[in-house]
């Protein structure tokens, strides 16, 4: 054998080893890539499904902060409806005049009238009404019209000179008392409940 043909047979040996390198590197790479692919698909599935449950969890948040701001809105726009509502009553009631408020005004002082035993009795009222007070009281013995008016929409505060009863028949006081019973039944009337 010649150095020639060793030389040669060498080198067809660190060919074969080359291309059995080259070949297992390509393979390894192959390798690696496709798990590199794989890792990065599964991440990008994964990726992919927080931001879907991110966006149905904020589409969720959203839903209800949108349902929460309506029912706001509602009840807000309910309040406003049912304070109308309770200021026409009392422009009603300040407006009412003639037979109908002298009728009330004196159904007010009897049912005050009650609750003094032959006591001296005082009574207040608005100072608009102050002409009709003077006029109604000139019927019950034993009371007079006190100096001080009543900032109200009518009806009458009663109280004795000599004890501490005082009864507060006001329309104001009356509506109140009113209001507060049937406030379910108005904003049923108002709201179809």
């Amino acid at each position: 054998m010649s150095l020639d043909t060793v030389v040669e047979d060498i080198r067809d040996e660190a060919r074969a080893r080359a291309e059995e390198i080259r070949t297992e590197g390509e393979e390894r790479a192959d390798e690696i890539v496709s798990e590199a692919e794989a890792d990065a698909e599964a991440i990008i599935e994964e990726r992919e499904r927080e931001v879907e449950r991110t966006i149905a969890q904020e589409r969720e948040q959203a839903l209800s902060a949108a349902k929460l701001e309506a029912k706001q809105e509602r009840l807000e726009a309910r309040r406003d409806a049912l304070q109308t509502v309770r200021e026409q009553v009392e422009a009603e009631l300040a407006e009412l005049a003639g037979d109908k408020r002298e009728e009330l005004t004196r159904a007010l002082i009897d049912a005050s009238a009650a609750e003094f035993d032959d006591a001296e009795v005082v009574v207040h009222g608005r100072a608009a009404d102050e002409a009709l007070l003077e006029e109604i009281l000139a019927d019950y013995e034993g009371f007079s019209l006190g100096d001080d008016a009543v900032d109200c929409l009518g009806g009458v505060i009663v109280e004795a000179e000599t004890s501490r009863v005082r009864v507060d028949n006001t329309f104001d006081s009356l509506l109140d008392t009113v209001w507060e019973n049937n406030l379910k039944d108005v904003s049923g009337i108002l709201f179809d409940q």
